[in-house]
């Protein structure tokens, strides 16, 4: 009866884990294959557009929709060589760097203010910033272009320097807000206490105990002015000032005929900078997102 129990005792556990296998296979990697799937396609598509001849994107029928034999960079030596493209990338690497840099600078004060110095209503203007994230930039870009032409900025890269911030500063300030939550006032108090000012503590406690969390803000930001379409489609109508997702849409099209090998081939090269970006800085990113939805 011993072997017997030792036996049914083996077999247990060995379809234990043959059950724990196949639960895994179904509840996370087929989940998560599918999403990678979903997620990492567009990317493909993208990439096979960008090296595919002009023949097999016209012809369907006859070539194979999601492989090419023959790839070629054509499209992408016309983009670089024959458009203004190097232009539009500089245009967008200057507007998301200069809307970053003040949205930055805003953010990092108004969290300051509302986290670190104690006074009587601050969590309801946190939360009031955070709510003005939540209007919709398709609601203000039409009070916006007003103020831009009277103020003379309209077709200008200052127009969008100066608007993307509007909806820049609110969830950054929300997410530096989560992030001094969690630095130790202690720190702060022991700094007043030998006679430093609160720029002092700013600058040489607060900021440097909080690079994860302004990383994370930067990339936030600059990411979103990278790709933003309706500021920049609405303020900007000289070719020589757009930025890539306007310029690659509205330059790279004649009529109704999309050139559809160099719209995805800049497409392609203007998500570069992003994919590095993210490369480098996304466990920093990933340890400031944690820490302010913790609090």
């Amino acid at each position: 009866m011993t072997d017997q129990t030792a036996g049914q005792a083996d077999y247990r556990e060995g379809m234990s884990y043959l059950e724990t296998r196949m639960s895994r296979l179904v509840t996370l990697w087929l989940p998560l294959g599918i999403i990678m799937l979903v997620l990492l396609f567009p990317f493909y598509w993208m990439s096979l557009t960008a090296i595919k001849p002009d023949q097999e994107l016209i012809d369907l029928d006859t070539t194979n929709p999601l492989w090419t034999w023959h790839p070629t960079l054509k499209h992408i030596e016309t983009l670089l060589f024959e458009t203004d493209y190097p232009t539009w990338l500089w245009n967008t690497m200057m507007v998301a760097i200069g809307a970053t840099i003040l949205s930055l600078i805003a953010s990092t004060l108004a969290a300051y203010a509302i986290v670190r110095i104690r006074y009587k209503g601050a969590n309801f203007v946190g939360l009031g910033i955070f709510l003005a994230y939540l209007v919709p930039p398709s609601i203000l870009f039409i009070p916006l272009a007003s103020i831009v032409v009277d103020f003379g900025l309209f077709d200008s890269p200052f127009a969008l320097i100066l608007t993307y911030p509007t909806i820049l500063i609110p969830f950054s300030t929300w997410l530096l807000m989560g992030y001094f939550k969690t630095i130790p006032f202690e720190l702060e108090e022991c700094a007043l206490i030998d006679g430093a000012s609160r720029w002092q503590i700013l600058v040489k406690i607060i900021l440097p105990l909080s690079i994860p969390g302004l990383i994370s803000a930067f990339i936030f930001c600059f990411t979103l002015c990278w790709n933003e379409f309706i500021y920049a489609l609405v303020f900007i109508s000289n070719t020589a000032n757009k930025t890539v997702p306007v310029a690659i849409v509205t330059s790279l099209t004649d009529g109704d005929i999309y050139r559809w090998g160099s719209i995805m081939a800049g497409a392609l090269v203007g998500s570069l900078p992003l994919v590095v970006l993210y490369a480098f800085f996304v466990e920093h990113y990933v340890a400031a997102m944690t820490g302010a939805v913790k609090e």
